[in-house]
């Protein structure tokens, strides 16, 4: 007999984890519920977890042990979601003086230029880069998530309003891509204010929002989630580690996340994040070649475990020399499309995380025989 797991008839997945206390406690995130130590930005990060094991799902690997079963359209053995976090559409102050420093040095005159140009009108920014972007995407008939930022007034100095970009907001939706939701830094624990912020992005757009990601992953478990379910996101696509790449709960599979305090489900579709271009690069110090090799035992281990990679590429990685100040060399744009190229090879459905959503919804996603 088959069973389909769906919404709350997801009792049936957490019967089964609890059957396991090591496998129930890394699934829950118990240790974080009453964190020693958070960082500046008020995160549980990796280098305050016990699990050292983060490269392995072992949650879901337990899963598949007894029995479950997680399906695809088309045939498709395993999923790769595209998501993009829109930080910055003008050129920061600091980038801009980093990359200036670049193209005296490398004779770039012609770079130099589309830099200053992009200064002067806001349209030319080097960042307001979404046709490159979703043209690469296109040649693997992919299309991605873009989170807008909710509000421009952010830690890191003044961003973008949305009716500057309510143009390309309407490009990308013409593109099948999605506009998801970046909450601003300074209340991404306040439902009010966000639902007020959701309403006035979803007026812009001419639609519903139905998925967040907190700015810079502030998170807290599990009251973001239950902030995030009541201000009326169906999904998130928060949770990972600003610190490393991997399963931050052993779960290489969407999920909906447990409330330890409550004892009951949260009404919210957790797509777990599992790999940022500025975790592997600046922050784990990899260049484009040795975060290939860790990036594709992360793509085979999902791909074994009939799974979900979630990366992150941010649009500002696309914008070499401009790119953070040149951080973000043109092999990390060549990097991008090669985990596209090698999911593509290997019978990946790639997919934004609405499209994903609404496949979960309406389709025997996870069975159990």
């Amino acid at each position: 007999m088959v069973t389909t797991i769906i919404g709350k008839n997801y009792n049936q997945v957490y019967k089964e984890i609890k059957k396991n206390k090591d496998i129930w406690n890394l699934f829950s995130r118990f240790e974080e519920y009453d964190p020693i130590k958070l960082d500046e930005h008020q995160r549980f990060t990796f280098a305050f977890s016990r699990n050292v094991d983060i490269l392995r799902p072992s949650v879901s690997e337990y899963l598949l042990s007894q029995g479950f079963h997680f399906n695809y359209p088309d045939e498709k053995s395993w999923a790769l979601l595209l998501t993009h976090d829109i930080d910055d559409i003008y050129v920061r102050n600091r980038h801009l003086f980093l990359s200036l420093l670049y193209f005296p040095k490398n004779g770039d005159l012609k770079g130099m230029y589309n830099l200053i140009k992009g200064r002067l009108n806001k349209r030319y920014s080097p960042y307001n880069n979404f046709k490159k972007i979703i043209s690469v995407e296109q040649q693997y008939n992919a299309t991605s998530t873009f989170y807008f930022l909710s509000s421009p007034d952010d830690i890191f100095g003044y961003k973008y309003s949305l009716e500057e970009i309510q143009d390309t907001l309407g490009f990308i939706i013409d593109q099948n891509c999605e506009i998801g939701f970046h909450t601003g830094y300074y209340h991404y624990d306040d439902v009010e204010k966000i639902k007020k912020e959701k309403a006035h992005m979803e007026k812009l757009i001419g639609g519903p929002l139905i998925g967040v990601r907190n700015h810079v992953l502030r998170f807290q478990t599990p009251q973001s989630w239950e902030i995030l379910a009541n201000a009326g996101f169906r999904y998130d696509s928060t949770y990972g580690y600003i610190d490393m790449i991997g399963f931050r709960n052993g779960m290489c599979h969407p999920f909906i996340p447990y409330n330890l305090n409550t004892k009951q489900p949260i009404d919210i579709l957790e797509m777990p994040l599992n790999i940022q271009d500025w975790t592997i690069s600046y922050i784990m110090k990899n260049n484009p070649q040795q975060a290939w090799t860790l990036i594709k035992q992360l793509l085979d281990t999902v791909k074994k475990n009939q799974g979900v990679l979630n990366i992150l590429w941010h649009n500002w990685t696309f914008s070499f020399p401009t790119s953070v100040g040149n951080i973000f060399e043109k092999e990390w744009t060549k990097l991008y499309q090669k985990i596209l190229a090698y999911a593509h090879e290997n019978n990946a459905w790639i997919t934004n995380c609405k499209d994903f959503y609404n496949y979960y919804q309406k389709h025997d996603f996870v069975t159990h025989s």
